[in-house]
């Protein structure tokens, strides 16, 4: 921590307005955009044509250079960085990895971003593709990477910008558990966070630089102990929890967080929101003040049009997959990531009951989905295979194997180990269900397991189906790993699932109770 002046009334020098040694800054930021070039609707899936020109759509990259011009326009001093997860979630990415998110991120002049989970879902090697394209520094600190031949020496923990005649220090930093997460390999070895950016801090420090900024996507608990734990740093710029910060309706916390001196921001995810913090630095680099707000970047923001085009012309390989219709609902389907990962949700079930028809004749009794996997909701009416490639963008597999009984509960209790941390892990499942208590300690919340109807044989052998990142280890499903008779390489989960909501059209959601939250 620095020396800090906060609180209800303010120092005379403050009153009186900055010295002429203070120092000010506008930090605009974004986190978690996952390939939203076009506008999103009120679900942050898909949005219309007609709806945006109604102007009910909200963000996408010709809103997001306007809304930036803009904020530049009322500060003479400004930097725009990342908190990560700028890969994956649409068809764009599929198509063009990262390449179309470089050329973005360069027409918007971003200074700095973090490397998030989602970039290394390709391997280190798309990561790395995505980098020798960019204009700006992209950073992690928590992590060797000197045994990957294809980020050795290229990947910087930390990296020195300069902005109205000062140094500022960035530093990346990205999720201890990423080798569950995404697919980073065997070379890249993960580190403890707060050591990680104190070394960054230290190194930076003893360079002279006094304002530190951290590009986090560890999540807001984590930025929050990184906060308390370490000393030199001035704000944390977060992402990976699409946690919104401010006063408006939905905020988990104020905009900014204040932990131990350092300011905390995030704007929840999908380009839907610009973060604007407004800081102040004295001559030693102390904030004296910091305020400001996420930016709604809604309907009544005007799209830049060459970024409209340009959105348009590379959308055009993508047309004919996007707008097929495949399916009906009668109602929405909820995916909503604050659902999906705590309880069961419609948009779950469909999946699981969907990944479970496709295969019980090969007598598979189970399915598991974990809810990270589940990215946007879907509205009523028509759905287009856009929307199923929206909601299930990682191109995953259906993978059937057979384990234990007890392996089943080992994996459901996994499931609900994060739960508070709104964790991708948690289980959505069809052919089963079980309750969970999250007042109860991880590891002992899972209850009441049945299969078919009968409590759960910890001794007999079922069954199961997920998909193929689950199955082999990913989001702590581990167990999994050494299953038996197991093949990894079914039919696409997004074909799946579009051609079981296409089979019953119009599809009706369901919540029938499978899942049993304690106390809710």
């Amino acid at each position: 921590m620095k020396t800090t002046i906060f609180g209800t009334t303010c120092a005379l020098a403050l009153c009186a307005g900055p010295a002429l040694a203070d120092y000010s800054l506008t930090i605009l930021h974004t986190n978690d955009f996952h390939a939203r070039f076009e506008p999103i609707s009120q679900f942050d899936s898909t949005c219309n044509a007609e709806a945006n020109a109604a102007g009910e759509c909200f963000g996408g990259t010709a809103r997001l250079v306007t809304s930036v011009a803009e904020a530049r326009a009322r500060s003479n001093n400004t930097i725009l960085v990342d908190g990560g997860d700028q890969f994956q979630g649409t068809l764009f990415y599929t198509y063009y990895k990262g390449a179309m998110a470089a050329e973005f991120m360069n027409k918007l002049g971003y200074d700095g971003m973090t490397v998030g989970n989602h970039e290394f879902d390709d391997g280190p090697e798309v990561l790395r593709g995505f980098m020798d394209k960019v204009s700006f520094p992209v950073l992690m600190s928590n992590a060797d990477v000197s045994g990957e031949p294809t980020l050795a020496g290229v990947l910087q923990k930390s990296a020195v910008i300069e902005r109205g005649g000062e140094k500022i220090g960035l530093i990346g930093l990205t999720p201890e558990d990423t080798d569950e997460l995404a697919s980073p390999g065997p070379n890249v070895i993960f580190t403890d966070s707060v050591s990680a950016v104190q070394g960054e801090i230290d190194k930076l420090t003893a360079e002279g630089v006094n304002k530190i900024v951290l590009l986090s996507h560890a999540g807001y608990a984590m930025d929050q102990k990184v906060a308390a734990g370490t000393m030199g740093l001035d704000v944390i710029v977060g992402g990976h929890t699409n946690t919104l910060l401010g006063d408006m309706e939905g905020a988990e916390g104020p905009y900014p967080t204040m932990v131990n001196g350092v300011a905390i921001l995030s704007a929840y995810a999908y380009g839907k929101f610009l973060g604007e913090l407004n800081v102040t630095f004295d001559d030693a680099g102390n904030i004296i003040e910091a305020s400001g707000q996420p930016i709604l970047i809604d309907g009544q923001v005007v799209e830049d049009e060459p970024t409209v085009a340009r959105i348009a012309e590379l959308a055009k390989p993508l047309e004919e997959i996007r707008n097929k219709v495949v399916a009906a609902t009668s109602d929405a389907l909820d995916g909503d990531r604050a659902n999906c990962r705590a309880r069961e949700c419609s948009m779950g079930n469909a999946i699981a009951d969907a990944m479970l028809a496709r295969v019980k004749d090969q007598g598979i009794e189970i399915a598991i989905q974990n809810g990270g996997g589940i990215r946007a909701s879907i509205d009523a009416g028509e759905v287009t295979m856009g929307e199923v490639l929206t909601v299930l963008p990682f191109q995953n597999t259906l993978s059937t194997f057979q384990v234990t009984g007890e392996t089943i509960v080992a994996a459901l209790e996994n499931g609900a180990s994060q739960i508070e941390e709104g964790a991708g892990r948690f289980p959505q499942v069809a052919g089963m269900s079980f309750t969970v208590d999250p007042a109860k300690p991880a590891g002992e919340r899972v209850s009441d397991v049945m299969v078919g109807g009968a409590p759960i044989d910890m001794a007999k052998v079922y069954g199961v189906v997920s998909n193929n990142y689950v199955r082999n280890g990913g989001d702590g499903y581990a167990m999994f790993r050494d299953a038996q008779n197991a093949y990894d390489f079914g039919p696409d989960l997004a074909d799946v699932t579009a051609e079981y909501l296409a089979a019953q059209a119009p599809y009706t959601p369901v919540i029938d109770g499978r899942i049993k939250i304690v106390g809710e």
